[in-house]
C-alpha cells in the first residue's frame, strides 16, 4: 500500500469545513477556469484562422504559376498549361493543378454599371471552397461543346447592380475592339474580404479564351492546390526547381501578406494570453499547497517523529496537489468542450461580418491542441507544487507537534 496516497485521501476526508477546505475549492475553479478559456480561445482561434484562410483559398490556391512579366494588371500574359509541373503525382504534397484566366469587365444593367474582374475557370477546377460562401443558388455549369453564359457574384456586387439569381447582365470585355457578352447570374458568394468581393467574378475559362483568341492550350496561369499548408515553402522550393524558366512562382502567403502577418500577430497575441492564464493558475496552485502544509504542520512532526521520511511527507501534499489538478482539468474540459460543441452545432454568438468577415463565431476541434494544453498546464502545476513542498525539509519535529 502507498502510505503517501493513502494518508493524502484521508486528509482530503476530513478537511470538510476548515479553512482548507474553501482555498481547495478556489485552486480548483482556478485551474478550471483556465483549462476551459484556453481551450475555448484555442478553438475560437484556430477557428477564425480556418475561416480566414478557407476564404482566400476559394479565391486562389496554395501555389501560383504565371508568366513572368513586370505588368501588374489582373489579366496579365497567357501561359501554356505544359508548365513543367503537370501531374500531382511529380511532387509529394501537391493535391491538385488546375487552370485560370483573368478578363477585365463592365457590368451594365438598367439603372447601375460597375467595373469588375471576371475570373474563369473550368471543370477541372475545384469549387468547393467556394460553394461554402454561397448565398445562395449554385456554382458555374460546364459544357465540353461550347463556354458557358453562367456567372457567379458576390454580394456586394449583386446588392450595387441590383442583380439576383436567374437576372441577366451584359458584361462589356475591355480590349480592342470591346465585346459584349449577356450573362447569367447563377450564383451568389459573400467572402467578407473587401479585396476579393467588390473585384471578382466567377465565370467560365472557355469563354475567356474566346474572347481572347486563345487556343485550349493558353490558360492566364495554373493554381495548385497543397495536402498540407503548412508545408508551403518546401513544396514551393520543389515547384521553382520543376517548372519551366519563363514562369514565375507565388505563394498565397506573399500575395496576402497583409492577412497571414495579421492572423500570425493575432495568435502571437493569444498565445501570450494563455501563458498569463497558466501562470495564475499554478501560482494559485502553490498558494493552496503552502496553505494545506500550514495547516498540516503538527501532523508532519508527528509523522517525522514516528520515522516518516521528507520524501514521503512530500509525496502527501503532491498526491493532494495532483488530485485537486486533475478535478479542475476534468472540469475544465467539460466546460470548455461543452461551450465549444454548443457554438458548433447551434452557432448562438453572432458577428458582423463587416469586421470579422464571418457571421458567428467559428470553431475548430484541433484536438492535438486540447491535448497539449492538458498536458502543459498538468506538468508546470506539478512543478509548481515541488516549491511549497519542499518546506516539509524544514519543519522540525519538536517545534512542530507544538505548532498551534
Amino acid at each position: 500500500m502507498n502510505v503517501s496516497k493513502f494518508i493524502s485521501d484521508k486528509i482530503s476526508e476530513v478537511q470538510a469545513g476548515s479553512f482548507t477546505t474553501s482555498v481547495t475549492k478556489i485552486a480548483i475553479i482556478s485551474i478550471a477556469a483556465g483549462i476551459a478559456i484556453m481551450i475555448v480561445s484555442f478553438a475560437i482561434l484556430e477557428g477564425f484562422r480556418d475561416e480566414i484562410r478557407n476564404k482566400i483559398f476559394s479565391f486562389g490556391a496554395h501555389l501560383q504559376i504565371s508568366k513572368y512579366d513586370t505588368n501588374n494588371s489582373f489579366e496579365g500574359a497567357p501561359i501554356s498549361t505544359a508548365t513543367g509541373i503537370n501531374s500531382t503525382e511529380e511532387i509529394a504534397g501537391i493535391q491538385h493543378i488546375q487552370s485560370f484566366a483573368r478578363k477585365t469587365a463592365i457590368i451594365k444593367t438598367d439603372d447601375e454599371v460597375l467595373g469588375v474582374v471576371m475570373k474563369g475557370v473550368d471543370k477541372e477546377y475545384d469549387l468547393s471552397a467556394m460553394q461554402q460562401n454561397l448565398d445562395e443558388g449554385g456554382v458555374v455549369t460546364f459544357s465540353d461543346t461550347a463556354s458557358s453564359k453562367d456567372v457567379m457574384l458576390s454580394r456586394k456586387i449583386a446588392n450595387k447592380l441590383r442583380l439576383k439569381v436567374g437576372d441577366e447582365a451584359i458584361f462589356y470585355f475591355i480590349q480592342n475592339p470591346p465585346r459584349a457578352r449577356k450573362l447569367k447570374v447563377v450564383g451568389v458568394f459573400n467572402t467578407g474580404l473587401e479585396e476579393f468581393d467588390e473585384v471578382f467574378v466567377i465565370g467560365d475559362l472557355q469563354l475567356v479564351r474566346e474572347l481572347n483568341n486563345w487556343p485550349d492550350t493558353l490558360v492566364g496561369g495554373v493554381e495548385i492546390l497543397l495536402r498540407d499548408f503548412n508545408q508551403i515553402d518546401q513544396v514551393a522550393d520543389q515547384v521553382f526547381d520543376q517548372m519551366n524558366y519563363d514562369l514565375q512562382l507565388e505563394k498565397i502567403t506573399d500575395r496576402h501578406a497583409q492577412l497571414f502577418d495579421w492572423l500570425q500577430l493575432l495568435r502571437k497575441n493569444v498565445v501570450i494570453f494563455l501563458v498569463l492564464i497558466i501562470f495564475v493558475a499554478t501560482f494559485n496552485m502553490v498558494s493552496t499547497v503552502f496553505i494545506m502544509i500550514i495547516e498540516r504542520i503538527s501532523m508532519i512532526g508527528v509523522l517525522k517523529a514516528i520515522g516518516a521520511t521528507d520524501a514521503q511527507i512530500r509525496k502527501i501534499f503532491y498526491f493532494r496537489g495532483l488530485s485537486l489538478t486533475l478535478k479542475g482539468m476534468l472540469w475544465g474540459n467539460i466546460i470548455g468542450l461543452g461551450f465549444c460543441a454548443i457554438q458548433y452545432y447551434f452557432q448562438l454568438i453572432p458577428l458582423d461580418p463587416e469586421n470579422y468577415y464571418m457571421d458567428t463565431v467559428p470553431i475548430s476541434w484541433n484536438f492535438g491542441i486540447i491535448i497539449a494544453l492538458n498536458v502543459i498546464t498538468l506538468l508546470m502545476t506539478m512543478l509548481a507544487i515541488l516549491i511549497p513542498a519542499a518546506m516539509v525539509a524544514r519543519i522540525k519535529p519538536v517545534r512542530a507537534i507544538k505548532f498551534d
